[in-house]
């Protein structure tokens, strides 16, 4: 039994980030909303003895009831927020992110609205990405997520539409795509999903180690399953994978193929290909971003691999989930 309906509950994945799940918890734990109005559902992806002793000791000192969730079974971003929202009683589940420090008003923005418009059905709030004068490539990337519609570092889903809908697919590993997925899922069944500015989170962007960018594009496998499933709201909403990269691939191919046959002209034109449009990526990750001498050689070791990367982690998905058609969108 769960007990009586609260007007909320947020569920918070995290994985051994201890001090940034403690600053995520005090924003939490003392938002305007009343403490008996809502919960904090802590899923914890590593099972881990010392998240569990913080979340005890933070539960003992919040007027809001905060549980403590160790996720078994299937891992992952999205299996994590799946073991927290199927242990909610709110009507409305919250989503943010250990990393995240919601506004004190975050959370009842979002109630009002929904509890005043019980035609919508979803919302998602204004994500707040601080950068520096001058960011990092992978700084101006990363904010990019700050004008993104429904991510799950802030977003809202009545629990009843969630349980309609599976919660998240747990196929989605890492943490990505997996809030587009649901989206188009609730869109693809005609559900009104709204946007609540007034709902505040402020996502720091963390420091991330050098090449960075060469670990981020395993997302092209995921984007892959997310084109599977719903093919046509990804041609309406998600950038195709870039043109440009498979034109290096190719250049690199046919270079290397025209050298083994001894074609020496066809070599050195797929060469300067490749190097033409190498550099010209190079540039376009330096516009505007930091010019200091790691960073360039930073754009330039990853430019040279990115494009290989992506595409094989591209025909990596495409094998993988050959399976995978867009029934589920089309049968909800």
């Amino acid at each position: 039994m769960r007990g009586l309906p609260l007007r909320a509950s947020v569920v918070v994945p995290t994985y051994q980030r201890d001090d940034l799940l403690a600053r995520c918890l005090e924003a939490v734990c003392n938002q305007s909303l009343q403490g008996s109005e809502y919960e904090v559902i802590v899923t914890d992806d590593a099972a881990s003895t010392a998240t569990q002793t913080l979340v005890t000791e933070l539960a003992s000192k919040t007027q809001c009831r905060l549980i403590y969730v160790a996720v078994q079974g299937a891992h992952g971003p999205a299996a994590a927020r799946n073991a927290g929202w199927r242990q909610a009683r709110g009507e409305l589940i919250a989503f943010t992110d250990d990393d995240c420090i919601p506004g004190r008003n975050w959370l009842a923005a979002a109630v009002d609205y929904c509890e005043k418009h019980p035609d919508v059905h979803a919302a998602w709030g204004k994500l707040v990405m601080p950068l520096p004068m001058v960011p990092t490539d992978y700084e101006r990337d990363a904010s990019g997520l700050s004008t993104a519609v429904f991510v799950t570092a802030n977003c809202f889903v009545r629990r009843t539409v969630m349980e309609d809908a599976g919660g998240f697919d747990e196929r989605f590993r890492i943490a990505w795509r997996e809030d587009s997925d649901l989206c188009f899922t609730m869109l693809a069944r005609g559900l009104r999903i709204v946007h609540v500015p007034e709902a505040v989170v402020v996502h720091p962007i963390r420091p991330a180690a050098w090449g960075i960018s060469l670990v981020q594009q395993r997302k092209s496998f995921f984007d892959t399953l997310l084109r599977r499933k719903h093919p046509a709201l990804c041609a309406e909403h998600i950038p195709p994978f870039p043109l440009s990269y498979i034109a290096i691939v190719a250049s690199g191919v046919v270079g290397l193929l025209a050298t083994l046959l001894g074609i020496g002209w066809l070599s050195l034109v797929a060469i300067g290909i490749g190097f033409t449009l190498t550099l010209r990526f190079v540039l376009k990750r330096l516009h505007s971003t930091s010019h200091s001498p790691r960073h360039i050689v930073e754009m330039i070791y990853t430019s040279i691999l990115i494009p290989w990367l992506a595409t094989y982690y591209l025909l990596l998905g495409m094998w993988y989930f050959r399976g995978v058609s867009a029934t589920r969108s089309a049968e909800l």
